[in-house]
């Protein structure tokens, strides 16, 4: 019944209007599946290979090549499988590949199959979060906490802010209550900065832009856009964007990794800062070693670029004492097997879980069932606008509603 009969795949736009590639998969049963992959504007140099054809279509952005591995290599290995294998499939792709990136099939192409496969299963099951838990192993089921992204900055917006998300954490019991709570705020938001003279454009994610020119400008406005509600703040600084030659090239400052150090502490005492992504950048090791020992006792300190969604990776940082927490990004990777890997290792060694989308984003919801099946406890997924957003956003509403 479970057996793989069918998968084949095709090239969709993302939300950037760049091309990007679906899978659908089929079982002997008839449950069916279908998943794209997302794709980042900001990304490590550690991550799994997108693969792109390079050619004169979509400005050399085109995922052809990809999309005929899955038709032509991954689905012939594939077809007559298990489906409720998981490891066994995935593991049967990466050795297809047999590049430690993935850059031969393309980590974009592996991904897609990989979860079209976990879907169509879900489907035929009791659900896709469910079969995520069982595949996992989660003793429950719980929904996450989201980290909404409502100013944007960095490689996600142009002005001129140098970090790139400005995120709020509702303090609420439900999803529904921290969802509402952050509609209100990111309208609030809009009519604050309208009535101030700013731009009202969303980036990427669906935060606003402003054309703001420092961390702590962003950080007022959204204080003021959130008074009289229980929040925490959250920053995704992407250092590694703004990192050359050993320093930090910060605010129109050239700082050392202890001076960004110093910045931070000074931040999250000013201002009721929870979480701190990519601080320093992605090979600032002894920087990491430092920030954790000086504030990781009182903010939460996620490594994305830092750790890729790779296991080895987040081994590598648990056994140095970088960081206290992992950002997990499927395409990073590039199948769902290794992704689940990085958050056991991550939860084994007491390390948070952020279940996360990327700037190119779909309809695809499956991270929303991704953090729920794995009990992970935060979600990014954007700001309160963009379908491709709130999309995930719903899907967990009625993960609230079926789970009630």
């Amino acid at each position: 019944m479970y057996e793989i009969a069918n998968i084949c795949a095709r090239q969709i736009m993302d939300s950037r209007g760049n091309p990007t590639v679906e899978c659908d998969a089929t079982l002997a049963n008839g449950a069916f599946g279908r998943a794209s992959v997302p794709s980042g504007a900001s990304t490590g140099a550690h991550e799994a290979l997108e693969l792109r054809d390079g050619a004169a279509a979509f400005g050399g952005n085109g995922v052809q090549n990809a999309v005929k591995n899955v038709r032509n290599i991954i689905a012939p290995a594939l077809t007559g499988m298990d489906a409720r294998r998981q490891a066994e499939i995935d593991q049967k792709m990466i050795s297809l590949d047999g590049t430690p990136n993935k850059s031969n099939l393309g980590a974009n192409a592996i991904l897609a199959a990989s979860m079209a496969v976990c879907k169509a299963v879900g489907e035929s099951t009791g659900g896709l979060y469910r079969h995520v838990s069982e595949l996992f192993g989660a003793r429950e089921l719980i929904l996450p906490v989201p980290m909404m992204n409502i100013i944007n900055g960095g490689a996600h917006a142009s002005n001129g802010l140098d970090a790139q998300e400005f995120m709020i954490i509702p303090q609420a019991a439900t999803i529904s209550e921290r969802i509402r709570i952050g509609a209100e705020i990111f309208h609030k938001l809009k009519s604050i900065l309208h009535a101030d003279g700013h731009s009202t454009n969303v980036g990427d994610e669906g935060g606003f832009a402003p054309d703001l020119k420092s961390t702590r400008d962003a950080l007022d406005l959204i204080m003021r856009a959130a008074q009289g509600y229980d929040i925490r703040l959250a920053l995704d600084v992407a250092a590694s964007e703004f990192y050359k030659d050993g320093n930090y090239h910060f605010e129109r400052k050239k700082l050392s990794s202890e001076k960004m150090i110093d910045f931070y502490e000074k931040l999250i005492g000013d201002y009721p800062i929870a979480s701190i992504e990519d601080g320093l950048a992605e090979d600032d090791w002894d920087g990491w070693k430092s920030l954790t020992k000086r504030i990781g006792g009182r903010c939460q300190l996620v490594g994305d670029d830092l750790f890729v969604t790779n296991p080895e990776r987040l081994r590598r940082g648990i056994k140095a004492g970088a960081a206290n927490a992992i950002l997990i990004k499927l395409n990073q990777i590039g199948t769902l097997t290794e992704t689940l890997d990085a958050i056991k290792t991550a939860k084994d060694s007491g390390y948070n879980t952020i279940i996360s989308h990327r700037s190119g984003e779909t309809e695809d919801t499956f991270i929303a069932d991704l953090a729920v099946g794995t009990a992970a406890g935060q979600i990014k997924t954007g700001s309160m606008s963009r379908t491709d957003r709130m999309c995930k956003y719903n899907r967990l509403l009625r993960i609230e509603e079926e789970l009630k």
